[in-house]
């Protein structure tokens, strides 16, 4: 057989993506990680609780900015030089994090953190369609959320448990230098397409010269003209940011105040809607390839995530046992999201692909990047007060109105995803 005329074995395509989804895996730690270490930040670095928002959204400030610059240069640089450009400047930012000396240093440090690891995701989907035939893309958009997933549970109980054992400067270091090596790794092994290596493509622009990809601004421009793309950069914002301000952030003190939870067990809750979430990413996606549709399964997460949130946040009286069923399921719901960046795909036309991505992916992170902070700014309005060991104590009472920021936008975008287009697993343009 002519080796050039073949596609590349599936294996293959599945060993290379998976570098590549290690460092999305980092990035997914490096997100939550704050979560389990808000009394030890607040504490070293003397800051309230609107600082500490802002703290952990350097992450989500920096993450956002690139994601239409990631998109572009996905289409015109390639995955190789992103995905190992990108680890080397995480490991740098997280070095810089781990010896911060004052907040100033570890607020740079979250942002070189959040802009390097930007380009993961974006640089997988489009590693995903260069290696694997058009029919695995949803699927494998959503294994990158589940390892990114399986990331988030390692910033969770396990990194407490580092913490408890080492202190947080000291595997925040640790975590740094692993990254660097993955930087080589990337840039060892990894190809942008298979015709690198004598195989054929699965991108059809590849062979197509008609369809070769117009330039940065102007694909940038064209992606925008869709109405798909900014419905569908605002709507999963609903979904993906409360989950992730509640798990990457807030979700923690809040389970301490509410239930009297250790962090570990605080942040074991967090884990949970965390795995629901890669779970959920998992199935809906390749749910909605079986069912050629992808409007149907994302309103229904949205609704079911919107129900999810206001038992938890409000509902009195709520049992632990109860908690942990919503979160379960909100968790699971919620993962429709990943349905988002397939749905995108296909409302622009083809080569494309990253810069739709890179929209669609910055706009769910608006999500975190706005809550966050926007949820430390009521609980410093509500704070009665309180003090225990030089750190400000805030009443379940202000922890539900900071939270109830989520739950608005959650409902919001069930009222945005009506009006999307629905493309039934196919390129429409």
């Amino acid at each position: 057989m002519n080796r050039a005329a073949a596609y590349p074995p599936p294996w293959l395509g599945w060993a290379l993506w998976g570098i590549g989804v290690v460092l999305y895996l980092a990035g997914f730690y490096q997100r939550v990680a704050p979560a389990v270490m808000t009394t030890e930040l607040m504490r070293d670095f003397s800051i309230s609780a609107a600082s500490l928002g802002n703290l952990s959204a350097f992450y989500f400030y920096a993450y956002v900015a690139m994601q239409i610059p990631t998109g572009v240069l996905a289409d015109r640089w390639g995955p190789r030089r992103l995905l190992a450009a990108g680890a080397v400047v995480a490991g740098a930012g997280s070095l810089l994090f781990a010896l911060a000396p004052a907040l100033i240093w570890a607020n740079l440090g979250r942002f070189l953190i959040g802009g390097s690891v930007a380009v993961a995701f974006v640089a997988l989907l489009k590693l995903a369609s260069h290696w694997f035939p058009a029919r695995r893309f949803s699927l494998a958009a959503g294994l990158a959320l589940f390892w990114g997933v399986v990331g988030a549970v390692g910033g969770g109980v396990p990194l407490r448990l580092m913490v408890d054992h080492f202190g947080w400067r000291p595997v925040m270091l640790v975590s740094g230098l692993v990254t660097l090596l993955l930087a080589a790794a990337a840039w060892a092994f990894i190809r942008d397409d298979p015709r690198a290596w004598g195989y054929r493509s699965h991108a059809p622009e590849l062979g197509s010269p008609g369809q070769a990809a117009p330039g940065p601004l102007a694909g940038l421009r064209q992606v925008l003209r869709y109405r798909n793309t900014w419905l569908l950069a605002w709507a999963p914002a609903g979904i993906a940011g409360p989950l992730l301000s509640f798990a990457g952030l807030w979700g923690v003190p809040f389970l301490q105040v509410r239930y009297a939870l250790s962090p570990a067990s605080a942040a074991a809750l967090c884990s949970l809607l965390l795995i629901g979430f890669a779970v959920g990413g998992t199935l809906m996606g390749a749910l909605s390839e079986r069912l050629d549709r992808r409007k149907p399964l994302l309103l229904v997460g949205c609704g079911v995530a919107a129900c999810g949130w206001a038992l938890m946040i409000f509902l009195p009286g709520l049992p632990v046992w109860g908690f942990v069923f919503c979160a379960a399921s909100t968790g699971l719901a919620s993962g429709s999201m990943i349905i988002s960046f397939a749905w995108g795909k296909e409302s622009v036309p083809l080569p494309l692909a990253g810069t739709v991505a890179g929209v669609i992916n910055m706009g769910i992170m608006l999500g975190p990047m706005i809550l966050q902070p926007a949820i430390g700014w009521v609980l410093d309005a509500l704070w009665d007060g309180r003090l225990e060991r030089g750190v400000r104590v805030y009443s379940l009472g202000a922890y539900q109105g900071g939270l109830a920021l989520m739950l608005a936008w959650t409902l919001l975008a069930v009222g945005l995803l009506l009006l999307a287009r629905e493309t039934f697993c196919r390129q429409q343009a």
